[in-house]
């Protein structure tokens, strides 16, 4: 399992600073188990299927670093209503990481509705942010997408809506994306079967 790993996640103070961090945790999910993730926010709970068989490694990160706490409490920091709502940044400044980065897998699908994906900066650059689309959106191949909210997952879709309606201002780069009310993913709780 993977609190048996040598692994040991960064604390706050080591996160963002690659040279004290070895680099992805190993793979240790079981690429023919379906798994799904429980993400609980200040807005409401959105449940996300993880693609497991498509982007093992991604959705092993993100497994890992959920079971570690890692992403307990931190804020969606970047919200644009009809593209996305973006988090797992512990700093909230839209820098962090977990000390390492890891490379892309291919991407087979579209930014649809409900996709959960990478955020990065640059080719090979994943660590720990993550978007989910609000609404199907047309971005290049290059934000490995590994999980979707159900299409029919009507509880779900409206905490998205929730998070991505919530009014923004200035980021302080010309973007209008900072929410003016804190988004917290409060937990992520990881099944499988």
């Amino acid at each position: 399992t993977p609190t048996d790993m040598s692994f040991t996640t960064p604390t706050l103070e080591q996160r963002g600073n690659p040279e004290l961090v070895e680099g992805p945790p190993p793979l240790t999910i079981d690429t023919t188990a379906s798994y799904s993730a429980i993400l609980t926010t200040n807005k409401g709970a959105i449940k996300v299927n993880l693609l497991a068989q498509d982007t093992p490694v991604t959705v092993n990160n993100f497994i890992f670093l959920s079971q570690q706490g890692f992403y307990n409490h931190t804020p969606f920091h970047r919200v644009i209503k009809g593209f996305m709502i973006q988090g797992g940044d512990p700093t909230g400044l839209g820098t962090g990481s977990p000390g390492y980065k890891f490379a892309d897998e291919p991407v087979t699908r579209n930014y649809t509705r409900g996709t959960i994906a990478m955020a990065n900066s640059g080719p090979n650059t994943n660590g720990s942010q993550f978007f989910i689309i609000h609404q199907n959106y047309d971005l290049p191949p290059n934000y490995v997408i590994f999980g979707l909210i159900d299409p029919t997952d009507n509880q779900s879709l409206a905490t998205l809506d929730a998070l991505a309606n919530t009014p923004t201002t200035n980021n302080g780069q010309g973007e209008l994306s900072k929410p003016t009310q804190p988004l917290t993913l409060e937990s992520v709780t990881i099944n499988s079967q």
